[in-house]
């Protein structure tokens, strides 16, 4: 077994109304991890406490076999990252915004970003609000891909590109964890994009993990869910349906 890449222990951050609760699991390189969950579930929470965006008040995040919250600044600068909602400086153009973001990483390499400018069908001299949302993720996926990171954390990276443009990206996906043994963890509501490409799920419900394993191991664990008789394999669409309506039926009968 290789040494993960990311190991997150005990991960707990409380809000008023909402409490992330002991978020564990560990992803390998190579790997791609899918994090599933309904809207509130807990997943741009947990993305931003691993990476000390919001403050956690328990746990521990081991980043490339080093204590993340110490060693901050040399982890971030082997990790890629797209959030949405981030709008840059909208009326910089896109080769201002490039200059700048480029200085903070030692291995960033021109080359690479040309290749996926020319692969997004990206145009530098373009503004930043001027792009659509799909070509606004695409960009912060360019710049994230452009210094060789070793780890990819993206938070709802296909939302809003058409299903051309999201085949495209997850194909991108297995091609990087192929050839560049980095790992990829992404959160997602699109259950189908991890049928052609998560190698592992983590299953967040009201702030704590439910599951994380493999995907087969992960989909054998929730056989519970299945109504007598039924012999087809739930997908991880269907896992998720079955879960939050016990979850309603519970509350409903206090």
């Amino acid at each position: 077994m290789r040494e993960p890449l990311l190991e997150v222990r005990g991960l707990s951050k409380h809000y008023p109304g909402f409490s992330l609760e002991d978020v564990q699991f560990s992803l390998a390189p190579g790997r791609i991890m899918g994090l599933i969950g309904k809207n509130g579930a807990g997943k741009s929470t947990t993305l931003k406490a691993i990476l000390n965006m919001v403050s956690p008040e328990r746990g521990s995040v081991t980043m490339f076999g080093q204590d993340f919250y110490r060693n901050e600044k040399t982890c971030k600068a082997r990790v890629g990252v797209v959030f949405g909602g981030i709008d840059f400086y909208p009326l910089q153009k896109l080769s201002a915004i490039t200059a700048v973001t480029r200085r903070f990483y030692p291995d960033w390499d021109q080359a690479q970003y040309r290749r996926y400018l020319r692969q997004f069908d990206l145009e530098e001299n373009k503004r930043f609000k001027a792009l659509s949302n799909g070509m606004q993720v695409k960009y912060l996926l360019a710049l994230a891909l452009s210094h060789h990171a070793q780890l990819l954390i993206l938070d709802e990276p296909t939302s809003g590109l058409d299903p051309v443009s999201r085949e495209e990206l997850l194909h991108l996906f297995r091609q990087l964890v192929r050839r560049e043994n980095c790992a990829i963890l992404f959160s997602t509501h699109i259950t189908s994009d991890l049928d052609k490409c998560a190698d592992d799920i983590t299953y967040l419900h009201r702030g704590r993990v439910l599951a994380s394993a493999d995907r087969e191991t992960f989909l054998r664990s929730f056989e519970h869910l299945k109504t007598p008789g039924e012999t087809v394999p739930l997908s991880l669409e269907e896992i998720m349906l079955r879960t939050e309506r016990r979850a309603w039926d519970e509350d409903a009968a206090l």
